[in-house]
This record gives structure tokens, C-alpha cells and sequence, in this order.
């Protein structure tokens, strides 16, 4: 996907999941450093975008009094304005294009227009993306709650029988045991299994995830 063509000298592309913001890509050789500095102090026209879902724009730099010692930084490396789009807004994963320019005011009532256009496109892009990413994850998250619970339950299970002691007897030897060695009660459990099996145990296999057919989210300019 092509950007629209307007006075930017350089853009990057912010996402935002788990409440940790990254710089997916960029071009022009500023948008890095100007991101990076807004993480850092964690406020910023970008984050202000992605946390808002509103638009953000900075017609001049030098007149800037907003976010700090941030605008000062920025006009360092001779930017001048600047434009944050916010892209898959009021969802769990949530981002901004920031568009960075030389020049003062270089983004005028028109290329906001057609920028928010191409937001909406971007954000229609991300969203399949960041579902099957979550679908990848939940598997991942799956597997290894399956395989905790069938270690901890074939250990329970030998406990009960050497010991002729009911299920919640046996987790709470288990759970004592955890305390004492200051192991997770999985590990203590996979431990005392491989002890048993004279091998690791084999972890379950999670069902299989068909992801959602992608739907491009709605977009609010603001």
C-alpha cells in the first residue's frame, strides 16, 4: 500500500498491544528517533493519537508547548510539523502513522482529508493481521495451560494412589511441596513425572484456531 502524496519527509507506523508501543516501520530517517523519544517519556503527539483515536497536529514545532521537552527535540533534526493519524481505534491493539515534515505547517486541511482516508485503508490492513496474531497466542497460551494440567493431574493422581489420600489432599502436599522449593507447582510436577516415566512428559496437543474472516474497523477522524 502506497502512501498518499503530501509534504511528509518521513513516516513511521506505531502499534500499540499489551499497553507497550513499537515502531512496526518507518521511512526518512527521523520518524525512529521522534518515536522512540515519545516512548520513552511516554507522551506525545503519537501516543496522544493511538490513546485518543484522535487526530493530532503540529503546525510548528518551534510554537509547540505541549508533551514536554519533546517539540525542542524534535526540531533538532529540522522538523518542523507534524501530523499523527490514529489507525484501529477502540480496539486492543491500537496504533498512529505519524507523519513528519521540514517544513512549517506542511499539512493543510486537504492531506488531513486524504490521510484519514488512508488510515481507515491501513487500519482495514492491520486489524486480519493482529487477529491471527491473537489467534497464534491464545494457541500458544492453550497448549501450555493443557500441558500444566495434565502434569499436575497425572502427578495428583500417582500421589493419591501411593499415599490412598483424596484429590485435595494430594494438591495440597503438591502446593506445600511448591512453597518449599520455591518451584512453580507445574515444574515441581513435571520434575516428579519425568522421576516416575524415566522421560519429560509429552505436552498436549491444543485444537486447532481457524481465524475470523477480517472486518476493516470503523474509523472516526474526531
Amino acid at each position: 500500500m502506497s502512501t498518499p502524496d503530501n509534504g511528509a519527509d518521513g513516516c513511521g507506523v506505531t502499534l500499540q498491544r499489551r499497553r507497550r508501543p513499537l515502531t512496526v516501520v518507518s521511512t526518512g530517517g527521523v520518524a525512529d528517533k521522534l518515536d522512540e523519544r515519545q516512548y520513552g517519556q511516554d507522551d506525545g503527539p503519537c501516543l496522544q493519537a493511538l490513546r485518543t483515536g484522535r487526530f493530532v497536529h503540529v503546525p510548528d514545532v518551534l510554537e509547540e508547548t505541549r508533551w514536554g521537552g519533546y517539540p525542542r527535540f524534535g526540531a533538532g533534526p529540522g522538523v518542523r510539523s507534524s501530523l499523527s493519524v490514529p489507525v484501529c481505534a477502540r480496539t486492543h491493539t491500537t496504533g498512529a502513522l505519524n507523519f513528519y515534515a521540514t517544513g512549517r505547517d506542511a499539512f493543510p486541511e486537504r492531506d488531513r482529508r486524504e490521510l484519514a482516508l488512508f488510515a481507515a485503508r491501513a487500519g482495514g490492513a492491520i486489524a486480519p493481521a493482529q487477529r491471527l496474531t491473537d489467534a497464534e497466542d491464545f494457541t500458544r497460551d492453550l497448549q501450555s495451560a493443557l500441558a500444566s494440567r495434565s502434569v499436575i493431574d497425572q502427578v495428583a493422581g500417582s500421589v493419591m494412589r501411593q499415599r490412598h489420600c483424596t484429590a485435595e489432599e494430594a494438591f495440597d502436599l503438591l502446593r506445600r511441596l511448591s512453597r518449599q522449593t520455591d518451584l512453580e507447582l507445574r515444574d515441581i510436577c513435571t520434575r516428579l513425572l519425568t522421576d516416575i516415566a524415566g522421560r519429560p512428559p509429552t505436552p498436549p496437543t491444543a485444537p486447532a484456531m481457524t481465524p475470523s474472516r477480517p472486518v476493516t474497523p470503523a474509523y472516526d477522524p474526531g
